[in-house]
């Protein structure tokens, strides 16, 4: 499906967004997140910041982030799968860093399956550098994350379209 990138929408993610986040995320993880979860995080969660990406009025994508003090922690990240590979994951990143800057964060981390080179390659054109190892983190297959962190710089945020 081409992509106008002029006609992307990103907006604070609401509960009524939820059917279609879980259908993303069901596609995209082995653990996805429930329906419980995501309420929680919109009504119960000070910390946390959600965006929709929106394309012709259907979400196609999302994102989470907590934000505590100068700090913003990616909790996930996702794409509908029939717009893979054009650049929206990037520019998904980038609203996230912008908005996690707006918040007050300085630096951001995130924790990635150490597999998952293709993330990784995203997370690295975002300025995220590998800081360690959480043995064991993922509980479907004991697999560990890597940990990354980036620091949050105005000038060096782009819009993510010269990143694909």
């Amino acid at each position: 499906m081409p992509v106008n990138h002029a006609k992307l929408v990103y907006r604070p993610m609401s509960l009524a967004d939820i059917p279609a986040v879980l259908l993303i995320e069901q596609e995209s993880f082995s653990s996805p997140w429930t329906e419980e979860s995501f309420v929680n995080e919109l009504k119960n969660n000070m910390f946390a910041r959600y965006l929709a990406l929106e394309y012709g009025g259907e979400l196609i994508g999302y994102g989470g982030m907590w934000i505590i003090m100068d700090e913003a922690h990616v909790t996930n990240i996702a794409i509908r799968s029939d717009v893979r590979g054009i650049g929206l994951g990037h520019r998904l990143m980038a609203q996230l860093q912008r908005t996690a800057l707006f918040y007050g964060a300085a630096r951001m981390t995130l924790e990635v399956r150490v597999s998952n080179e293709h993330a990784q390659r995203l997370y690295r054109k975002h300025g995220f550098q590998p800081s360690g190892v959480r043995p064991n983190y993922y509980s479907d297959n004991n697999e560990d994350a890597l940990i990354m962190w980036a620091e949050l710089d105005e000038s060096r945020l782009g819009t993510g379209e010269e990143s694909h």
